[in-house]
């Protein structure tokens, strides 16, 4: 009964994911929480099933020509060894997981929040893409340090994804847009989603060696959401992005307040 409950948690997020394109870090994790599992096992389990269901989607970005490469090298530059770091940290600092499931559910909080916050200011931040409406102030100090800030954000990005499961698909696209403005939509996505698969892979490779992934719960999730994820993104062409992301974001955002606060 459990594996069936599992599949069907699995194949829940799928199609959350399929409707509205947002990854499946945000709503897994904390379902996979309710279902009683610790911190640390939800995160790393999560980041395998993130790295596997997004694999696909950049096969298909690759044969449309919507990836830069170049610049999911540099994202990767940062956040591949901030991920790595941040797994030998926590396996260094800390005798055993217990010591930091209180660190994986505040960074969780916080990056349930931003998600929250970026879903609500996606029609901003396509302006601001669209227009480069920042300063020019800001905007040229942006382009002079580009490289050097994309290396950091990336490094960020890549630490607390790996303490949270949480951000490599909106936190990731957000910075991409207000970054590098002149990237259309379609590329900016598959940038990120480029990015994102290598980050929760390396992220998700960390965990398991920490001892925090349980597989045969991973390969029932895999088993539900894959199909799933097809279907949601065929239903997903026909139902209204307005209602549907404020509510996901709102939901978001109170799963943010409880783990980050409480």
């Amino acid at each position: 009964m459990e594996v069936l409950l599992y599949i069907l948690a699995g194949a829940t997020v799928g199609l959350a994911v399929g409707l509205t394109g947002v990854g499946g870090g945000s709503l897994m994790t904390p379902l996979l929480l309710l279902f009683g599992f610790p911190p640390h096992i939800a995160i790393g389990t999560d980041l395998m099933y993130a790295s596997v269901t997004k694999a696909s989607g950049v096969s298909l970005h690759h044969k449309r020509r919507t990836i830069n490469w170049r610049l999911v090298g540099l994202l990767g530059a940062g956040s591949l060894p901030a991920a790595g770091l941040t797994v030998l940290i926590l396996n260094a600092y800390f005798k055993d997981s217990s010591e930091y499931s209180h660190l994986l559910t505040s960074s969780l909080g916080f990056m349930l929040i931003m998600t929250a916050a970026v879903l609500l200011a996606r029609s901003r931040l396509a302006v601001i893409n669209s227009q480069s409406s920042i300063t020019t102030t800001i905007r040229q100090f942006i382009q002079r340090h580009l490289t050097g800030i994309t290396l950091i954000m990336g490094a960020l990005l890549g630490t607390l994804v790996t303490l949270s499961s949480v951000g490599a698909g909106a936190i990731g696209t957000a910075l991409l847009m207000v970054l590098y403005p002149q990237l259309t939509g379609v590329k900016i996505v598959g940038t990120d989603l480029a990015h994102a698969v290598p980050l929760t892979f390396i992220a998700g490779i960390g965990h398991v060696w920490l001892g925090n992934v349980d597989f045969g719960l991973l390969v029932s999730l895999l088993v539900g959401s894959i199909p799933a994820i097809y279907i949601g993104s065929r239903l997903g062409a026909h139902l209204p992005e307005k209602v549907m992301h404020p509510v996901l974001a709102s939901t978001l955002l109170a799963l943010g307040v409880k783990y980050a606060f409480f």
